[in-house]
């Protein structure tokens, strides 16, 4: 792939392309998070690619509720997995958040290559792997409803990156704070 020259106006844009791109290859990443990732891009376009004011206070509200949660969990997926792994591992040790694989997609493949890049980043467990028994949450249909028992079943607060609705909903009715990020901005809905 052709290297990307430092001083282009989307440098951070196109690497984080290029990392998707990998990603998928590698099978990490199912097709539609391609789309899912150039989704929130134009979004980040039309704001000029900074964090506005509210989605800074929205920040700080969301760090509190994982700092003051009981059992918080980080849900990771491809996307999650193959642009801030080790971001994800650094707030987990540092909140002592819970990380739990949870996808759209779910295959046994991706679920250990996600689970591989997790560890290779410094995580000590993982939840929602191949090796361990699963619930289903209540309230949600299709292959996300399947939680750890550990983790996003018995969590009273999910960080839940690309949030489509659904699940949060889901999350919500079971009585659940629910941090989502996407389209830069972070939201926090709770029971």
């Amino acid at each position: 792939m052709q290297e990307i020259p430092i001083n282009h106006p989307r440098y951070q844009s196109l690497l984080l392309r290029k990392k998707i791109s990998e990603a998928h290859k590698a099978g990490v990443l199912a097709e539609s998070g391609m789309i899912a990732h150039g989704r929130g891009e134009a979004f980040d376009y039309l704001l000029g690619e900074k964090t506005i004011p509210p989605a800074k206070k929205a920040i700080e509200v969301a760090a509190a509720q994982i700092l003051l949660a009981k059992n918080p969990v980080i849900s990771v997926n491809g996307n999650t997995a193959a642009l801030s792994a080790r971001e994800v591992v650094k707030l987990s040790h540092k909140s002592g958040a819970k990380v739990e694989i949870n996808l759209f997609y779910r295959t046994p493949e991706r679920l250990d290559k996600i689970e591989s890049i997790l560890r290779k980043n410094g995580a000590r467990k993982v939840l929602g792997t191949n090796n361990e028994e699963h619930l289903h949450l209540k309230g949600l249909e299709g292959p996300r409803s399947i939680v750890s028992a550990e983790g996003i079943h018995s969590a009273d607060v999910v960080l839940v990156p690309l949030e489509d609705g659904d699940r949060a909903e889901a999350l919500i009715a079971n009585n659940k704070t629910v941090i989502t990020i996407d389209l830069n901005l972070t939201l926090t809905y709770g029971p």
